[in-house]
């Protein structure tokens, strides 16, 4: 860490040269539970070098459409230096990808977003690294080395770095570099002390006690108690992870963690014995998917009511490693709706993957061994009717054996920021709508979940309730016109309508409503 030390002093004078101001302009963060985070795979958001990888000025470029959409937070892929293209996998922890820009491209962006008062948060997995990495290049078949237990080996001699997941012991880039890949020991202090000094460096770059320049929370890949279900390093929340958390919360109280849990868990286990503040609701999000009234009623009652009062959920319909909502709904756009309202109106902290809110299409590719498969998924950002110009992240098209394979993109296909965005009736201002219904009503951040019974198998309804206050949805996830009657809330004597093509009529017996079909309705209950 210290090698960089000398360089982010002289960015930091920099910047205080060019941003005089920057503490009279400095916005305060969202507290935690109002944040609404945009997902963002950087490499395919926006190029502002002309080499067609989206970049970390790019990303500081767009940061007006970022609070034009009403997105309060960037969650970041991995910015580490790694042969692979989504940088997990690192060949130095300490190294921002040279493709993403320079530690001063960082520190620029953070500080602008600060002063806008949105938070950035970084993904982090150093549980596994490269051949290319110092630990594997002096550690390998050097019994004295200083990094001697930094990996894992299946041998007393040093000579054979352990597999990773999946018992893999490399991968194949997209474009066709292989690199051997082995497991970090987490039961190493030498190794928490790392992570340790790791994480507090982008926590305070440059040490100062203060936060301005750091990131605001960490999501945590691939997150284990029993690293892989392996045995070989059990009882990892009680020996690495909650003393890694800890200490980095004596540095700064208000970082927020959230963890990317192993497979078989829903992660309430993690909230309440692996020391972090928030879990992917996972389950959740296959329940938005399957647009099954059962299945999204178990999965909203087992997640509201057993999540810790003080720790979250973040809900969400897409990310790097998944196929795209889209896709599985065919394009459908009033489905798309539907996955918007529930994303943003159920409860917890929303997340937004990058390319979302158009309605961006991709599936898992089948290429053979090759981490091309997931490209379909992380493809770049369609900000023109023609999918050309400007700041189009390309990078996968320039090289390697299926560069020409990768199109989901096409020209006036209604897929794109230029062709939505002055369009009232669109996917992307529908996504402004509901977040500024949901900002513009603190009942629908804060409130508690529950959900209301109807007599309706097509139609999905639930109440977010805080003291008296509450809002009720009622949503139509068929593609007809349904009519329900809900259950009467307790002191609700009429609805005021805050969004809705839904007619409605307070009675005795419940609401009746008529919604319809993919219909979305959201009342005041007064």
């Amino acid at each position: 860490m210290t090698k960089h030390k000398p360089s982010i002093i002289i960015t930091l004078l920099y910047l205080l040269m060019i941003c005089p101001t920057v503490k009279a302009q400095q916005k305060k963060h969202p507290p935690a539970k109002e944040e609404i985070i945009y997902h963002l795979f950087q490499r395919s958001f926006y190029d502002s070098s002309g080499d067609q990888h989206g970049d970390l000025n790019g990303i500081r470029q767009k940061l007006d459409y970022l609070q034009q959409l009403g997105v309060t937070a960037i969650l970041l892929t991995p910015l580490y230096e790694s042969v692979f293209y989504h940088n997990y996998f690192a060949s130095d922890f300490k190294k921002i990808d040279p493709g993403y820009g320079t530690m001063q491209d960082y520190l620029l962006l953070i500080k602008n977003m600060h002063q806008r008062g949105m938070k950035l948060y970084m993904d982090m997995e150093t549980q596994y690294v490269t051949e290319d990495h110092i630990w594997w290049k002096n550690g390998v078949n050097n019994l004295p080395s200083k990094y001697s237990d930094y990996i894992i080996y299946d041998d007393t001699a040093h000579t054979k770095p352990t597999s990773i997941v999946y018992g893999l012991k490399g991968l194949l880039g997209y474009d066709s570099i292989y690199r051997k890949i082995t497991t970090v020991n987490l039961n190493s202090p030498k190794v928490l002390d790392y992570n340790y000094r790791l994480f507090k460096f982008w926590m305070d770059p440059n040490n100062d006690g203060k936060f301005d320049d750091g990131v605001d929370g960490f999501r945590l890949d691939h997150m284990f108690d029993n690293l892989d279900n392996k045995g070989i390093m059990p009882h990892l929340f009680d020996t690495f992870w909650n003393p890694l958390l800890g200490k980095l919360r004596k540095v700064n109280p208000q970082i927020n963690i959230v963890a990317e849990q192993g497979w078989s868990s829903f992660g309430i286990d993690y909230l309440t014995r692996g020391g972090v503040d928030r879990v992917f609701d996972f389950r959740l999000a296959f329940a938005i998917r399957s647009f099954n009234k059962k299945e999204l009623i178990a999965a909203a009652d087992s997640t509201y009511l057993l999540t810790p009062a003080n720790k979250q959920q973040v809900v969400f319909l897409e990310n790097h490693d998944m196929p795209r909502f889209s896709n599985g709904v065919n394009g459908d756009i009033p489905k798309l709706k539907i996955g918007a309202a529930l994303n943003l109106l159920l409860g917890g902290i929303p997340s937004i993957y990058y390319g979302q809110e158009l309605g961006m299409t991709g599936t898992s590719g089948k290429f053979g061994a090759t981490d091309a498969n997931e490209i379909p998924n992380r493809q770049a950002f369609e900000w023109y009717k023609s999918d050309q110009g400007k700041g189009m992240a390309y990078w996968y098209k320039l090289k390697g054996p299926w560069k020409n394979q990768f199109n989901n993109d096409k020209p006036n296909d209604g897929i794109s920021l230029e062709e939505q965005k002055n369009d009232p009736n669109s996917l992307w201002n529908f996504y402004r709508t509901m977040i500024g219904l949901r900002r513009s009503n603190p009942v629908l951040i804060k409130g508690t979940y529950k959900t209301l019974t109807n007599n309706n198998d097509q139609v999905f309804s639930f109440e977010r309730a805080t003291g008296h206050k509450k809002v009720i949805v009622a949503i139509n996830l068929s593609n007809k016109s349904q009519d329900a009657t809900i259950e009467p809330p307790a002191d609700v004597a009429n609805l005021k309508s805050l969004y809705s093509s839904a007619k409605s009529e307070v009675r005795s017996n419940g609401i009746n409503v008529n919604l319809p079909a993919y219909g979305v309705a959201v009342w005041n209950a007064e």
